[in-house]
């Protein structure tokens, strides 16, 4: 299908090209960028005046809840409020129920999902059968049925020479390994301890637990050469040793949340569960060092975190709800939140929900790989295309998820999509999904 998007301000980050100029994608692929030829016929115009056109959006964490949570969200409402967040591609966490620990589940997410023609899924595989810290996956025929890295989403391994075989394993043939910092024992609880949940009598997980982990991770890179991502680090003692293995050479990346770049443990009130999530808030120290971090660079990408939960589940006391929040909608809104309070240059605020975690997946995207999170002539047409000076507010009527909880619901927020273009088709298109 050829498509002309007319007048907007075209900003590619990893180049630096940003001028207000037309579009042309012909198939799957841009055509042409600025200089379109006058032979060009488009079956469909889109008028882009006033609106930013820039890569389609990456997010490197969003649970989809199929299979085995369909109560808290259907493939079909939450990939239809990514694309409605401009988002192209996303990985999803093994932490489904059955876990993604064989290859035919993977095999049958990727298969529903590619059949929705919408936002493509890159599929995380269990590094662990069950996620139980003791047995190895398959890696390689979990590679074979379409996962890019192998991780154990929110449970830690308990037995470090475990979590030392699946990195020798992974090294030995070139996958990447996903770890969210978390001690086992030491981050059992319910929110960032300090004075705050002291107050409250809530359980705390103190920085050590992120800490500690970080270090035995950094060891075993060390001694097997391993490239890992680490996921939503949360605070400034995590920021440092992130920079420190950065500036040693060891091949780590690393992402934080749309949550806890904006909020801190003081947002958590007078116990509202919309603000129960993992890592927890914490404070506004780590918060700011976040900031920093993600605008120098040593954090590579932010990401949603995306996880729907139902009514029931945050209807309960704090420490028994259970944690998490929608995000996929909210990404672009709060990368630009971020980028007004820390005056950061629009091109930089994209980059890292483009070129940053493109550049996190590498070879797991394939044949996207030359040109995934750029808008470039011959590059794969993923668009995201939105009014900056738009404003909303996340709710029940305005969120396509399932999942309707928020910290960011009391929020306007800047920043709409009005339209998603995915492998040269449009899946999202203000106000039709």
């Amino acid at each position: 299908m050829k498509i002309l998007v007319q007048g907007g301000r075209v900003i590619n980050p990893a180049t630096g090209f940003d001028q207000i100029c037309d579009v042309a994608l012909e198939s799957t692929r841009v055509l042409a960028i600025q200089n379109i030829a006058s032979s060009f016929e488009p079956r469909k115009v889109i008028n882009a005046t006033g609106c930013i056109v820039a890569p389609g959006l990456i997010d490197l964490s969003a649970r989809l809840r199929e299979p085995g949570y369909e109560h808290e969200g259907m493939l079909e409402s939450e990939m239809a409020a990514a694309v409605a967040g401009g988002i192209t591609s996303l990985v999803c966490p093994p932490d489904t129920d059955p876990v993604l620990d064989e290859p035919g589940l993977v095999e049958m997410l990727k298969m529903r999902a590619e059949k929705l023609h919408q936002a493509r899924v890159f599929p995380l595989g269990a590094l662990t059968r069950g996620l139980a810290g003791q047995a190895l996956t398959e890696m390689a025929e979990l590679t074979e049925a379409g996962c890019i890295g192998f991780g154990q989403a929110e449970v830690p391994v308990a037995d470090t020479q475990v979590l030392q075989r699946a990195l020798q394993y992974a090294a030995t043939w070139g996958y990447a390994v996903w770890l969210r910092p978390q001690d086992l024992h030491l981050g059992k609880g319910v929110a960032a301890s300090g004075a705050m949940a002291t107050r409250l009598g809530l359980s705390g997980v103190p920085v050590a637990a992120e800490t500690i982990a970080l270090h035995t991770i950094f060891e075993l890179m060390r001694s097997t050469g391993a490239r890992v991502h680490l996921c939503r680090i949360s605070s400034a003692a995590g920021v440092e040793l992130v920079r420190q293995a950065k500036a040693e050479g060891l091949p780590v990346t690393s992402d934080i949340s749309i949550n806890s770049l904006h909020l801190t443990d003081a947002d958590i009130g007078y116990f509202d569960s919309r603000m129960r999530l993992n890592p927890p808030l914490r404070q506004q120290r780590d918060r700011d060092a976040l900031r920093q971090g993600l605008a120098d660079g040593t954090i590579d990408a932010l990401v949603s975190d995306h996880t729907p939960v139902d009514e029931d589940a945050k209807a309960l006391p704090f420490a028994e709800a259970e944690p998490g929040a929608t995000g996929l909608e909210l990404l672009l809104s709060l990368a630009l939140k971020w980028s007004h309070d820390s005056a950061i240059a629009l091109p930089k605020a994209l980059s890292v929900l483009t070129t940053g975690p493109a550049q996190v997946l590498g070879s797991a995207l394939g044949t996207l790989q030359a040109s995934a999170g750029q808008l470039v002539e011959g590059g794969v047409a993923d668009l995201c295309i939105f009014d900056p000076q738009a404003t909303w507010v996340p709710s029940d009527t305005t969120l396509h998820s399932q999942g309707k909880h928020t910290p960011f619901s009391d929020y306007e927020l800047p920043g709409r999509v009005r339209c998603t273009v995915v492998g040269g088709q449009v899946a999202y298109l203000q106000g039709v999904v």
